[in-house]
């Protein structure tokens, strides 16, 4: 299919708004910190796990609930992404919360997002960013050795549909994992050398790049610290646990790190052991994959209703709202309110002026929806009951451009034939779809601080790496620096 007419079917099916960049500048062929990853259903003439013959044509759906099937849709159960791990298919006739219908979107190990065939983009040789004239000119060099990575992968298998991202670790290696491994040098001899070794684990670790950065610092400019030090890669696809173990063999950089790493393939949601030794936990981009609830306010009452997804015998979508609330979310809703002593609400505002606002002409009585971080809350309490004296380091967007309407509301995307297209709601076909949300740092480091009882700090991107980072390594002739500059809707926080 060409590409007007994808866009033709994607504007049927989702709404389909104008493609708009969200990175930093004008890069039309790069989205956030990842190169746009997406999927389209059933333009292949084959079909992978969970895929079925039913999904292989395009139809055109209505985002209005039937009202007039409600008994219909209240016989159906109420299922959790839990009791869906085991499916080979996406489920039919069930509702569920919308975190569960995003967490089996892109965690099913069948049909899940970060289940299918996943490529993360590795530039190679590391850029020589004193040789290049601008920032400009770093980019357009990137350019080429992205397409000249895709085509090499269509060589061996062409796919209209892979799943091609970057990340700042890829992009500006060794450089960007030489800062953290300052930053946990610095800390770690202030705080635990020599009485207790350095203990890492890194969640949602992708190729392994991070961590071969982090142990070839080590072991070139602290070599006892390096003696001391272990590494745990937690990963939750099947398949990036094996491209991390096969690159920690094959890479010459891995030579001597073998027996420094253990990589454990299963979900931090999962993990059961009680870690008391004092650790580093780094959590790079991964909150923005962390599923989240939804909810509406009556803007003359201001109480919450929680969104829910039931999904019919033809696979067809719709939300709903309910006033019920689960406990996940009344426990956040809690902790939010304890932890955040000013914070002022985007949705429920002056009284008055919604009660006004709901009179007016096509306005209904609901708000728009905000979307709140439920995992990322249950995650801290993992950190809390499992790893009581870790350190935790994780970085990721502040701030994305062309989201889905609402409050901290996701980008929801797809790519087909290496051009991103984003939609305009998170009910899309699960595995195809990625779904990123902006993470409120202020926010989330008051609700760290609340659960762990451990204090944080909140760095912007270029604040942090600018502080550890080599800069006249990352540093052009023209004096700019995309080391900096390419991520300036990024933050950092640090466990202090």
């Amino acid at each position: 299919m060409d590409s007007p007419l994808i866009t033709q079917l994607f504007r049927q099916l989702f709404s389909h708004r104008a493609p708009q960049c969200l990175s930093r500048r004008a890069q039309p062929t790069f989205t956030t910190a990842r190169h746009a990853r997406i999927h389209r259903r059933g333009m292949a003439s084959r079909f992978g796990d969970g895929e079925t013959t039913r999904e292989s044509s395009w139809t055109p759906r209505s985002m209005t609930f039937p009202h007039e099937r409600v008994e219909e849709f209240d016989r159906y159960p109420m299922v959790t992404s839990d009791m869906l791990r085991n499916r080979r298919e996406r489920p039919r006739r069930v509702k569920m919360l919308l975190r569960d219908f995003i967490e089996d979107s892109l965690y099913n190990p069948h049909y899940g997002y970060f289940s299918k065939q996943v490529v993360i983009f590795s530039p190679g040789e590391a850029f020589n960013f004193n040789a290049l004239k601008s920032e400009h000119e770093f980019f357009q060099q990137l350019r080429h050795r992205y397409t000249d990575f895709e085509d090499a992968l269509d060589d061996q298998e062409p796919n209209d549909l892979r799943q091609l991202w970057h990340t700042p670790t890829e992009l500006f290696s060794p450089y960007y994992g030489e800062a953290i491994a300052r930053y946990l040098v610095e800390d770690y001899k202030i705080n635990f050398y020599p009485y207790h070794d350095l203990n890492i684990y890194e969640m949602g670790a992708g190729n392994g790049t991070m961590m071969l950065n982090i142990l070839d610092y080590l072991r070139d400019m602290h070599p006892e610290v390096y003696e001391r030090t272990k590494f745990k890669i937690i990963e939750i696809s099947n398949q990036l646990a094996t491209l991390q173990q096969q690159g920690l063999g094959q890479s010459a950089y891995a030579r001597g790190h073998v027996d420094k790493v253990e990589i454990i393939n299963k979900s931090i949601f999962d993990w059961d052991t009680y870690v008391s030794s004092p650790c580093y936990f780094l959590a790079l981009e991964v909150f923005d994959n962390f599923a989240h609830d939804a909810l509406k306010y009556d803007m003359r009452t201001g109480e919450p209703f929680q969104s829910r997804v039931v999904i019919d015998p033809r696979g067809e979508m719709f939300e709903y709202y309910s006033r019920d609330l689960d406990p996940v979310t009344q426990q956040f809703l809690k902790k939010r309110a304890a932890a955040c002593d000013d914070y002022a609400h985007p949705l429920q505002g002056s009284r008055i002026m919604n009660n006004i606002r709901s009179l007016l002409p096509f306005q209904g009585s609901m708000s728009l929806p905000e979307y709140i971080p439920t995992r990322l809350m249950q995650f801290f309490y993992i950190l809390y009951y499992k790893f009581p004296n870790h350190k935790l380091i994780s970085s990721d967007f502040h701030k994305l451009s062309d989201t889905v309407e609402g409050i901290n509301a996701p980008v929801v995307q797809t790519r087909y034939k290496r051009q991103m297209i984003p939609v305009s709601t998170p009910l899309v076909q699960q595995g195809y779809f990625d779904i990123l949300f902006p993470t409120d740092f202020e926010v989330i480091e008051s609700m760290y601080t609340a659960i762990t009882g451990r204090f944080a700090r909140t760095y912007l991107h270029e604040d942090f790496m600018s502080g550890r980072a080599n800069m006249v390594e990352t540093q052009t002739r023209n004096g700019e620096n995309p080391l900096l500059s390419w991520y300036k809707n990024a933050s950092v926080m640090i466990t202090l």
